[in-house]
């Protein structure tokens, strides 16, 4: 009998998954306490994508492999250059706000457990950033994502505006 080579695991991973938090609930039944867990996810290829997944089970596997495929499923694209993000934003979800903030090189990637984590996924490794307002993690992550949908780059400045990039830099 001849067994298929797992080509899974000689490959590299094409993406950086990473557990910002983990949650377990409780249900009180007949027979004592129901347990179940929920996974809050990123997921990026530090090339410039990134996305996130919630994912709700009652197992703690399951409850990550359902948050890694949502987060899949929900990528976008950062417009990361030289390791840093193009112009300072400011964003918000309910009542948690992020600022972020480009940094020259060698300052290094200053944020805060969730937007640390979903800067780390895109691949910036020189950004400033502070998280004001509510520190629930999902919602300090929204706002990021808000943020980084808000991000434009160059060339989109410049088609926005009608010139081509030679007309904008001068």
């Amino acid at each position: 009998m001849e067994y298929q080579k797992n080509y899974d695991r000689d490959q590299p991973k094409e993406f950086v998954e990473k557990l910002v938090k983990l949650n377990r609930t409780a249900k009180v039944v007949k027979g004592g306490r129901r347990f179940s867990f929920s996974a809050l996810t990123v997921v990026g290829d530090q090339k410039g994508r990134v996305g996130f997944g919630f994912g709700k089970a009652n197992d703690v596997s399951e409850a990550i492999r359902k948050s890694i495929d949502k987060a899949k499923r929900n990528m976008v694209h950062v417009p990361i250059k030289n390791g840093t993000i193009p112009h300072e934003i400011q964003a918000s979800f309910k009542s948690s706000e992020v600022l972020l903030r480009p940094a020259c090189s060698g300052t290094g990637l200053i944020a805060g457990g969730p937007v640390r984590a979903v800067l780390e996924a895109a691949g910036a490794t020189d950004v400033l950033s502070k998280s004001l307002g509510s520190s629930s993690s999902v919602n300090v992550i929204r706002a990021t994502f808000e943020a980084i949908k808000g991000l434009m780059d160059a060339k989109t400045v410049a088609k926005n505006r009608g010139k081509t990039l030679k007309d904008l830099w001068g």
